[in-house]
């Protein structure tokens, strides 16, 4: 198991949402609250070392919600940035995991997040969750991938490392990830 004090929570909120419109998606109602901060609100109680939030053109508040926030002022080069600059920042923590979370993901939930880090077992450690077939984040990393989640490039963000790792089945349900309002449509309907 890794510790939840021993690692960084880094919320990735920097998407343009292209596929959604003109709209800011992470702030569409979604139950009476912003949909960017489902996931803030469940993962509220668990004592990460730090939360680091990367954003980029949002009006999501999530320094309010006590995260560091760091911006990315280039979201067009893919998800890969976004990743970096969330991994570089944690790495000034000395967590020894990052758990990588999506911020268009409302219905992610603290007891599978437990699950990741009760599955964990070192640095070496590489675990995604999976809805039985796709493996996708939240995704917890130990030490030994920083430097490889660093050298990602482009929109696939650490895809191939998440493919190797190991995988913790939970409910598709809970890993609706929101990129159209078609998706959204879904959400409100599931």
């Amino acid at each position: 198991m890794i510790a939840a004090e021993d690692t960084a929570l880094v919320l990735l909120a920097a998407g343009r949402s292209e596929r959604f419109g003109d709209t800011d998606k992470l702030t569409i109602d979604y139950l009476g609250r912003p949909l960017g901060l489902h996931v803030v609100t469940a993962l509220e109680a668990i004592p990460f070392a730090a939360r680091i939030g990367v954003v980029s053109d949002t009006a999501l508040d999530l320094a309010t919600c006590g995260y560091q926030v760091v911006l990315n002022e280039r979201p067009e080069t893919g998800m890969a940035r976004s990743l970096r600059l969330g991994v570089e920042r944690a790495m000034e923590t000395d967590a020894t995991a990052v758990l990588i979370a999506l911020a268009d993901m409302p219905r992610v939930t603290a007891t599978h997040v437990w699950r990741l880090l009760d599955y964990a077992r070192g640095p070496d450690t590489v675990i995604a969750s999976s809805d039985g077939t796709i493996p996708r984040p939240p995704a917890l990393f130990g030490r030994d991938h920083f430097g490889a989640l660093l050298s990602q490039t482009g929109d696939q963000g650490a895809r191939d490392l998440i493919r190797a790792g190991h995988h913790v089945v939970t409910s598709p349900r809970e890993l609706i990830d929101i990129d159209t309002p078609e998706d959204f449509a879904r959400l409100k309907d599931a």
